[in-house]
């Protein structure tokens, strides 16, 4: 347990300087992402183009004279730390644990001229200290994370790319179809995606099913009982209109699903649509979803809002920031009327209502409001509550993958429970980020009446070293 903690304040120790903005050519550096592929360093192959920071030494290396074959790397190094205690509010064993999680995403991008490129990215993913049984998404010691090829090809006055293998997938605010970043083992697909940006355009078709990560030596599978394909076309908020939009057509499919209101197989489809954008110290995120299909010879019928809405003063100190969050999705009214109302996130995020989420987005309304204030350059200070209540009376609590932690019959209560949560963020320059945080849930009547209700408390410290 020591060794991890002094890693842990030994990585936030290690502040490097800050890269400038843009190149001294005015190319844009690009920013540092997730999923890595997006970043593109080709720029860097003009040896007048770099601003001396240290990592460019790995960026757009070229093997061939003049560039047309390069390569890039970099890699990404993180340390976690967390501590719970009375976990599934005294439920779940065991109910208190200390523990470390770490893990290296090392990866390299070869692009050859403008149209071929093959990205890989490995993971190496452990835990220190865990009681409970090692599994994803905790550990998976070694294996192949990201490894696909892409073609890109003029359309005309668009751009179009065909992207084959396993790639991490994302859209939007990563409600539906997400990367698992904040887990220590992120999610990937095995997949065909198509992508043609045109514009203020950019419209993608996928088809894959989820890795299914496992523990040991490149050993991680597709799951063959799930799968999922859409479209989703987004506008930026930059393209003159000032608000973005999303609209997409999401697919499902699960061969063994199980909802306290049916199971069996599922065939799920989404419309959904996004509006977000920033003007004048106001940003939003707004975002709408409805859902059908059958489950075992049932209808689906399911929906969700969900919302972001906030206003930073930048003009006073600390600026802070307001922020409310509100959302809804669905539940089944009645079990035996032969159709499901349980809304379904899919692949939703990880710590998708903060550090600490007990609860998933199924049969739940929530009001979220919080600060933020900026405490220097590289220190920030987040507060925020968040109320749960049943959307159902008929229907459970689930967790965030979905399966049911509470029936819904034992009670005609609709409150859930009380968040609290405060993190403390840092970041330096482009490599270096960590925090913080503290969190508390206080179950509500529901759970109360329903099995173990003690007070979760969870602490979570972490430091991160990318480039």
């Amino acid at each position: 347990m020591r060794r991890w903690r002094g890693a842990l304040v030994a990585a936030l120790l290690l502040q490097s300087a800050p890269a400038p903005a843009e190149t001294p050519e005015g190319t844009p550096t690009p920013p540092l992402t997730n999923t890595r592929y997006d970043e593109d360093y080709r720029y860097l192959l003009d040896p007048a183009a770099g601003s001396g920071a240290f990592w460019e030494r790995f960026k757009a290396i070229p093997l061939t004279p003049g560039g047309t074959l390069s390569l890039s790397t970099g890699l990404e190094a993180r340390l976690r730390g967390e501590a719970v205690r009375n976990s599934g509010w005294g439920q779940d064993e065991p109910r208190n644990d200390a523990y470390g999680l770490w893990r290296l995403l090392p990866y390299a991008d070869l692009r050859a001229g403008p149209a071929l490129r093959v990205f890989g990215q490995l993971i190496m993913a452990g835990s220190a200290g865990k009681l409970g049984p090692e599994g994803a998404p905790d550990v998976d010691r070694a294996d192949l994370l990201q490894g696909f090829a892409d073609l890109s090809v003029p359309l005309g006055d668009a751009q179009g790319t065909l992207r084959a293998g396993r790639q991490m997938l994302a859209y939007g605010s990563e409600r539906l179809i997400s990367l698992r970043y904040g887990a220590n083992v992120p999610r990937a697909f095995d997949a065909v995606t198509g992508i043609v940006k045109a514009g203020p355009w950019r419209v993608d078709g996928f088809l894959g099913r989820p890795v299914r990560a496992a523990p040991d030596l490149f050993d991680d599978r597709r799951d063959g009982g799930r799968s999922a394909w859409g479209l989703y076309a987004t506008r930026g908020a930059a393209a003159g209109w000032g608000t973005g939009l999303d609209a997409y057509y999401i697919g499902y499919g699960n061969r063994a699903a199980s909802f306290e209101g049916g199971q069996g197989r599922e065939e799920r489809h989404t419309l959904g649509t996004r509006l977000f954008g920033k003007a004048d110290g106001w940003d939003w995120n707004w975002e709408a979803m409805l859902q059908t299909g059958r489950i075992d010879g049932e209808t689906i019928a399911a929906w969700s809002v969900a919302s972001d809405t906030g206003h930073r003063w930048d003009g006073v100190p600390l600026r802070p920031r307001l922020g409310l969050k509100a959302n809804i999705a669905s539940g089944d009214r009645d079990p035996g009327d032969g159709r499901l109302g349980t809304f379904n996130p899919l692949f939703p995020r990880a710590k998708y209502f903060g550090e600490l989420t007990p609860v998933g987005p199924l049969n739940l309304m929530n009001l979220h409001p919080s600060v933020d204030v900026a405490l220097s350059d590289e220190f920030s200070l987040s507060a925020s509550a968040i109320a749960y209540w049943r959307m159902s009376l008929e229907d459970g609590v689930y967790d965030l993958s979905g399966n049911l932690l509470r029936s819904g019959a034992g009670s005609r209560s609709r409150h859930i429970g009380t968040q609290g949560e405060l993190v403390l963020s840092y970041a330096a320059g482009r490599t270096v980020e960590g925090l913080l945080s503290y969190s508390l849930f206080r179950p509500g009547s529901f759970l109360q009446n329903t099995g173990p209700a003690k007070t979760i408390h969870f602490v979570g410290m972490e430091a991160v070293f990318k480039f």
